[in-house]
């Protein structure tokens, strides 16, 4: 009996191996930082691309790559030490033992679960193909093609239930060629083969080989993030000092304004005048001449520039004339080291850190093309960002631009008609010059106080509480007040109206729940006459 058991035990255990997952990543070494890189052979692009991670190749060169979100390395020191990695990632690979048998042809919308795949001839991925972790992001992926490996047209790698493409590994014996609008997940490793990837290809991975050319049109690939893959936080931001409370800022230059312009933050200058800004649609002061507090942010805007100024670059984006297209950062500090021209959009990527820190130095003048945008995606804040200029800047007509311009030597001479700055423009000589747009600047300088501007009869007042507010705000009329039509208007921060009531009571509470949090400007109004207006600000 006793024998019999040990015997069902044992086979029980032999039905269930092909279940278990004995897949263990390789080691990558110094290549897990190449999106694109050959041992031997030549690296090339045609059309735009969008590359996040380094390329080179250890015996050849790389060519036609416009910006890329990385450092090239051709026959170097580090595709040396590339090519090191690679061959012991590739030999891990190649001798580690499969669980797993399955046809030539994958997806068709099949289902894999983690383990190591082996298919004996060359391979081809069609439609749709799931990799499904069963709720374990340990779980590795790697598939052993002893031939070439091909992909027909808008077929697509899936993640499911916590699979993570840093731990997907694709190890082929021949060409890799992705068709057009393919989507690969994982590690390519390529021996003694090219690869060749298609317009509208996503990689989500890496492609690698140990011999053969690397041959990419029009493409998306960034190298994935997780399994161990360095947090990325960027420099340490600048301290902004009494900065913070200004929107627009020169410390030398007039600041003008012509059109209907709203604005969260202060405006002023230190050697000159600020005119043509309504203070109804400026949340914080209006320095129309300078004073103290300008002369105190000419100070501080000397520090900030110096640090932005002497800090170390992390990569080079080698084409400030082709700046934007799509182009996807991560928080690093960049350079740009000629006058750069913003077109189309430009995307920052923080990886789901919300503290990580953009720095992008421009040696030159930048411009925008009409209807540019900056967009954060991934938990990237405007408050993150930061713009070094050497020379001036052009936002052109109904831009989105985001973060804190820091302009030296150069006018800030035109930020246009139906332009959105989510951020700040400061310079340090210069004119600024705006014409009916929107700034939105972020800051925590308000919670000190925050001023109102009041009527010359100080008894005509409302008292307003709580501010900072959450769910609801509770408003007072003076003695004075009462009997007279009062009407209460709050805009936001870009001055869209959202909220509009007549105080008919002594105390009238307002729920506000439904605001989110920010900065809003408000106005009271008697008898057609402005009494009172100010800052409020949500915070939930």
């Amino acid at each position: 009996m006793k024998t019999l058991l040990i015997n069902l035990s044992f086979a029980v255990i032999l039905l269930l191996m092909p279940l278990l997952n004995f897949a263990q990543a390789p080691n990558l070494g110094t290549a897990a930082g190449f999106v694109l890189f050959s041992t031997h052979g030549a690296v090339s692009n045609t059309g735009i691309s969008q590359l996040t991670g380094n390329i080179g190749t250890n015996s050849g060169s790389s060519t036609a790559f416009g910006n890329v979100n990385g450092v090239m390395h051709d026959n170097d020191g580090a595709s040396a030490q590339c090519a090191a990695d690679l061959l012991i990632a590739y030999n891990q690979l190649n001798s580690t033992i499969p669980t797993f048998f399955p046809a030539p042809l994958l997806g068709n919308g099949a289902t894999l679960v983690a383990g190591v795949y082996s298919i004996a001839e060359e391979a081809t991925l069609n439609l749709g193909l799931t990799l499904d972790a069963q709720g374990d992001a340990n779980s590795v992926f790697i598939f052993q093609i002893q031939g070439a490996f091909s992909t027909n047209a808008a077929s697509k790698i899936y993640l499911k239930n916590g699979a993570l493409a840093c731990n997907v590994f694709w190890k082929v014996e021949g060409l890799v060629s992705m068709a057009s609008g393919s989507t690969m997940r994982g590690t390519i490793i390529a021996n003694n083969a090219a690869i060749v990837m298609s317009s509208g290809d996503t990689l989500e991975g890496r492609a690698l080989s140990t011999t053969g050319a690397i041959t990419i049109d029009g493409v998306l690939a960034y190298t994935p993030i997780g399994c161990g893959s360095p947090v990325l936080t960027g420099p340490v931001a600048p301290n902004l000092a009494s900065t913070e409370c200004y929107a627009l800022f020169s410390s030398n230059g007039a600041v003008t304004n012509t059109g209907i312009t709203t604005v969260s933050g202060d405006v002023g200058t230190n050697v000159g005048l600020t005119t043509g800004f309504d203070p109804l649609l400026v949340t914080g002061a209006v320095h129309a001449i300078p004073d103290i507090s300008t002369a105190q942010a000419a100070a501080d805007l000397l520090d900030v520039y110096t640090y932005l100024n002497t800090l170390p670059y992390d990569i080079e984006l080698l084409y400030p004339a082709q700046f934007g297209n799509d182009l996807v950062l991560t928080p690093h500090t960049y350079l740009l080291n000629a006058a750069t021209a913003l077109t189309g959009s430009l995307y920052l990527n923080a990886q789901g850190n919300a503290d990580a820190v953009f720095v992008i130095l421009i040696n030159g003048a930048l411009s925008t093309s009409t209807y540019a945008k900056v967009i954060l995606t991934n938990g990237a804040q405007a408050k993150n960002v930061y713009w070094k200029i050497e020379g001036a800047v052009s936002i052109n007509n109904y831009s989105v631009f985001k973060g804190t311009i820091v302009s030296n030597n150069g006018a800030l001479g035109a930020i246009n008609t139906g332009v959105t700055l989510d951020g700040r423009a400061l310079l340090m000589v210069g004119a600024l010059t705006t014409n009916a747009i929107a700034t939105a600047m972020i800051s925590n300088c308000i919670l000190t106080g925050i001023p109102e501007v009041n009527s010359g009869n100080t008894n005509k007042r409302v008292n307003i509480y709580p501010n900072p507010f959450k769910a609801s705000v509770q408003l007072t009329l003076n003695d004075l007040l009462q009997g007279q039509r009062v009407e209460f208007i709050l805009y936001n921060a870009l001055g869209v109206e959202v909220m509009n009531v007549v105080l008919s009571k002594q105390s009238t509470l307002l729920n506000t729940s439904d605001l989110p949090s920010g900065i809003y400007i408000y106005k009271i109004i008697s008898d057609t006459q402005l009494i009172q207006s100010g800052r409020l600000v949500s915070r939930k």
